[in-house]
């Protein structure tokens, strides 16, 4: 009698392919989003790309040719000319874009990205499968943030080469200012921060209200109701510097922060209206006048930190979504 051995085959055991699986059925449900960032990052770059060449030589040879760039320029330089009109345009739309973008990330976050599947419950389907919710929320903010911030980067460098290339010729523009709200995010690394905290608040209201359009526009109420303090907050992120004069009012360019008088205490008092008045600086204890601003040297410590809260409020709201998802579905986070 022989006895009879049993042999087990081996049995596979299949790797799990949630993440990756996980990754190209985001980008296939949201292929239309992704064409829409490829477009936008081409049209943007290609913009910014025609003012550094093609535009901005002409309009710097219009500018010569009516003798803007003389030591004295006569009052042609007062009137906007074809190509500089065309380079100015193509500059004022180009950074209307891509200040847009944090708000067109925080509404297709809220909408499209979280909102419709907690809606329509393809969220709960992919948790009953090898996906857990945390799992599910981390791609759902990973793979959107490793698309936003090369293409804001590329942006940002791309800004900042055409604003270094013509300075002379920008000085035309008074609003295109350093300083300028429109101007100031997209030549550093606000740029980038920006967009990443509407794509944390954009979640985090898809996971409180779980429609789609409520949450959408939630986001966007949410983070505009974030940016304005933030950006009111800017001049305050960094010691000001101060000048004072005797005479006429001082004549600092940068960001003002704070101008007015000065009296014979050294007390800041706003500037009294003295027009044909005489002797009405006397009467008013006005001995000098002072104003505070940034200057240009300030662009990068103002820059990192603005960037450094804007990320702070980020990781923060990103937090909170774990933390609620966590207590809604009962998975560890």
């Amino acid at each position: 009698m022989t006895a009879a051995m049993t042999v087990e085959a081996p049995v596979a055991v299949t790797r799990s392919r949630g993440p990756r699986g996980l990754l190209w059925a985001m980008l296939r449900l949201h292929r239309s989003a992704l064409w829409f960032w490829v477009m936008l990052v081409a049209l943007t770059v290609g913009a910014l790309l025609w003012a550094y060449g093609p535009g901005g030589d002409a309009a710097w040879a219009e500018y010569r040719a009516e003798g803007c760039a003389d030591p004295n320029p006569g009052l042609a330089c007062d009137y906007s000319s074809p190509a500089y009109q065309r380079y100015s345009t193509t500059l004022s739309v180009g950074a209307s874009l891509l200040n847009l973008v944090p708000l067109l990330t925080a509404a297709w976050a809220g909408g499209a990205l979280i909102g419709r599947e907690l809606e329509d419950g393809t969220a709960q389907l992919a948790w009953t499968q090898s996906v857990t919710p945390a799992r599910w929320l981390a791609a759902k903010l990973a793979v959107p943030a490793a698309l936003l911030v090369p293409g804001t980067l590329a942006f940002t460098l791309l800004h900042r080469l055409v604003w270094s290339s013509d300075e002379e010729l920008r000085r035309t523009f008074a609003w295109y200012e350093w300083h300028n709200d429109s101007v100031f995010p997209l030549n550093g690394t606000v740029a980038t921060a920006y967009p990443l905290l509407g794509l944390a608040v954009g979640a985090l209201a898809a996971l409180l209200v779980r429609r789609a359009l409520p949450a959408l526009g939630a986001a966007v109420l949410g983070l505009a109701m974030l940016m304005y303090p933030l950006i009111s907050l800017r001049p305050r992120l960094w010691p000001v510097e101060t000048v004072t004069t005797k005479g006429d009012s001082p004549e600092a360019v940068g960001m003002i922060v704070d101008e007015g008088s000065l009296t014979s205490t050294g007390a800041r008092v706003p500037i009294p209206d003295c027009t044909g008045e005489p002797g009405c600086f006397a009467t008013h204890d006005i001995v000098g006048f002072y104003r505070d601003y940034h200057p240009s040297s300030h662009f990068w410590p103002l820059q990192l930190m603005e960037t450094g809260i804007v990320l702070a409020v980020a990781a923060l709201a990103v937090l909170i979504a774990f933390r609620l998802l966590n207590r809604r579905t009962g998975a560890a986070v």
